[in-house]
């Protein structure tokens, strides 16, 4: 027989995971995808997997992504079933905007076919000096009524949190509904593939 304690944590670690999973309401991924394939939504993604555990090397610059973290083959898998899910939802894909970091480029190049940069969605990661003027910037966008397809933005977790309070997990989106005068609702988060 284990002593109270161990089986404490053993139904503490088996407990766990099934609560957080039923937090998340049945259908609430399906509900949003009816809501991006309507259309006029702005989709934060975060990059898809990078090396855990490490920033950008000291020195890295922009110009070269050779010098930076970059996606991982798992990364870049993620960032091809985005885009599938996508497609097979039949969600318009309007603009696409990116970091300018690789990471950022590479997951929306792999997953919609373009990237644009876009200063504003750069990493806020250790940059607090960037965070106001960054944040003023992408409240502008994010709450600008979207015509036609969704406005996608890939950037990185620390920028989302700085827009929505939200720590996506690589390639999780936060969906956002815009509202006018640099005004949104978070309308929900899910990893979508």
């Amino acid at each position: 027989m284990r002593p109270p304690g161990r089986l404490t944590l053993l139904a503490f670690l088996l407990f766990v995971p099934l609560a957080l999973a039923a937090a998340r309401p049945a259908g609430a991924d399906d509900a949003l995808w009816v809501l991006l394939k309507s259309g006029r939504q702005v989709v934060l993604v975060r990059h898809g997997v990078t090396t855990a555990g490490v920033g950008d090397p000291p020195g890295f610059t922009l110009n070269d992504c050779a010098t930076q973290r970059n996606l991982t083959e798992a990364g870049r898998a993620d960032a091809r079933r985005l885009g599938d899910a996508f497609r097979s939802h039949g969600v318009p894909v309007g603009r696409v905007l990116s970091s300018p970091w690789c990471r950022c480029l590479e997951t929306g190049r792999l997953a919609f076919g373009t990237a644009e940069p876009w200063w504003p969605l750069g990493n806020l990661f250790g940059r607090p000096e960037n965070r106001a003027d960054q944040v003023r910037e992408l409240q502008s966008l994010a709450g600008e009524r979207q015509a036609g397809g969704n406005l996608i933005l890939v950037t990185h977790g620390s920028t989302i949190a700085a827009l929505t309070g939200i720590n996506p997990a690589p390639a999780e989106m936060v969906v956002l509904t815009p509202l006018g005068g640099g005004r949104f609702t978070v309308a929900g988060r899910f990893r979508g593939a």
